[in-house]
């Protein structure tokens, strides 16, 4: 009896991964984003590690999805159906919900002003590169837009699309810490270091520029007095600008009475007269 040969058994192969495009985000939460898995209307699938180099797939819905009340609860009711050692975290707006609410890492302490929209939900998977798990990432993706669902029917009319089909961007995301300018992959703790001492180095040579300016100026004197009336030299003349006491006024013998005539003189006082 012979040993018949075995038929060949085909291995998977591992997925094949795309690189970023501009609108990708570099990081989601605390998975530095690595490179494309897989893309639907719903979100973009990537492949991602954290900061201990731990393999992830991280799943961002779509700016149209991320707006949809709906899509958002159905991807929330997805990974609450998860086994809780295959999800790593979770995030993003309507996430911290439900049996898996656990896993959920809030964004609060980044810095965020009035304008800025929620941030799109997420959740990272745990990822070994196999086509099983990027399958995993598709069927979250189809169970959000449902398309995983039969037609109910006959077709007649026309098709039915959500209103947010054309929005296929990744949604809302925030990078914080920000990275070393350039550069987009790890902003650890080293580089936020090396900003603020060059931020306080910067500063302290702008002090030092500030003070030795202020001391090379030359001492600057005194103004010199405003001068008043009563020195004369400012207050116009008599004699060039006044009218002479010859000229305009009348003289004491043509017009006004002598102090012989009976008229008290100003500097006297009148002498009472004498009893008799």
């Amino acid at each position: 009896m012979t040993d018949q040969p075995s038929e060949p058994v085909d291995e998977p192969t591992a997925a094949q991964a795309t690189p970023l495009v501009p609108a990708d985000p570099p990081k989601v939460g605390d998975f530095w984003l690595d490179a494309r898995l897989t893309a639907a209307a719903s979100g973009v699938v990537y492949q991602a590690h954290d900061d201990q180099n731990t393999p992830a797939m991280v799943l961002l819905l779509s700016e149209g999805a991320a707006g949809d009340a709906a899509a958002r609860d159905r991807l929330a009711g997805a990974v609450n159906k998860l086994h809780i050692d295959t999800v790593l975290a979770r995030g993003g707006h309507g996430q911290d919900e439900g049996r898996l609410g656990r896993r959920f890492r809030p964004e609060d302490d980044d810095p965020v002003g009035p304008e800025d929209a929620p941030l799109a939900p997420w959740v990272a998977l745990a990822y070994d590169g196999s086509p099983a798990a990027l399958e995993e990432g598709r069927r979250l993706l189809a169970e959000i837009d449902l398309s995983w669902l039969p037609n109910v029917g006959r077709a007649s009319g026309p098709d039915y699309q959500h209103y947010w089909i054309e929005q296929g961007r990744p949604g809302a995301w925030r990078l914080w810490p920000l990275p070393w300018p350039g550069r987009d992959d790890r902003a650890g703790w080293m580089s936020v270091l090396a900003s603020w001492l060059l931020m306080l180095l910067l500063m302290c040579l702008a002090v030092l520029i500030a003070i030795l300016i202020f001391q090379g100026s030359p001492p600057q004197s005194p103004p010199p007095p405003v001068p008043t009336s009563a020195s004369g030299s400012g207050s116009p003349s008599t004699a060039s600008g006044s009218p002479s006491p010859q000229s305009g006024s009348p003289s004491p013998q043509s017009g006004s009475p002598s102090p012989a005539s009976g008229s008290p003189s100003p500097g006297t006082s009148p002498t009472p007269p004498s009893k008799l």
